[in-house]
Order: C-alpha cells, then structure tokens, then sequence
C-alpha cells in the first residue's frame, strides 16, 4: 500500500459488533485506518478479499479467548446488548453501560 487515504471508522473502540458472514459476536479493542497485515495473511484468511484501503479492526471474540482483524465491511451493529465474555475484556475496559459499548481504561494509540 504506497499512499492509503485515511478512512473516518463507521465503528469505536468499545463497541459490540457482530461479523455479518461469520455470526460471532465481539468488542473492537483497536482500529487501523487501512489494513496492515502482511500480504500473505490477507491471501490465506481473508477469503472475501475486503477492501484494504477501508478500516480493520481488532476484536476480542465473545465466548472464545481469541481475537480476529475484521475488515469494517464485514461488521454490523450488534443488536444484542449484553456483554461479551472474553478473558481480555477487563484488561481493555473498565465498564459496560448495557447499551453496546465499553468504557476504555486508558486510551491507546
């Protein structure tokens, strides 16, 4: 990527989103302006081949102690409310205000 605009992120940190083809439900943690994984991850994993010059975000995946690198096309504003569950959670945040987002802890670049 030689010059990639910076895109305004439809989502925020904090936020529970869910994946619109995969169905899991999760918290965004970090958000890149542009994709910044390595080529060879984005051949192998990101079989949709989602635009690259658009938002990715770091989301910590409800019920399971993993996170993924979601392209912003790929995710929706998740309708149900209630929290997720992830090992990470409270390292990131420090309270849920059951409307769908998070409060940071501190703030990261």
């Amino acid at each position: 990527m030689d010059n990639p605009v910076k895109q305004k992120a439809q989502f925020k940190l904090g936020q529970i989103v869910s994946h619109s083809k995969f169905r899991y439900r999760g918290v965004i943690v970090d958000a890149d302006p542009y994709f910044q994984g390595t080529e060879e991850w984005y051949e192998s994993v990101a079989k949709s081949k989602p635009d690259k010059n658009k938002p990715w975000y770091h989301v910590l995946v409800h019920g399971q102690g993993n996170e993924t690198y979601v392209a912003e096309s790929n995710l929706l504003n998740d309708a149900n409310k209630d929290p997720i569950d992830h090992p990470f959670v409270d390292i990131f945040f420090d309270e849920y205000d059951n409307s769908g987002t998070y409060s940071l802890k501190q703030t990261f670049n």
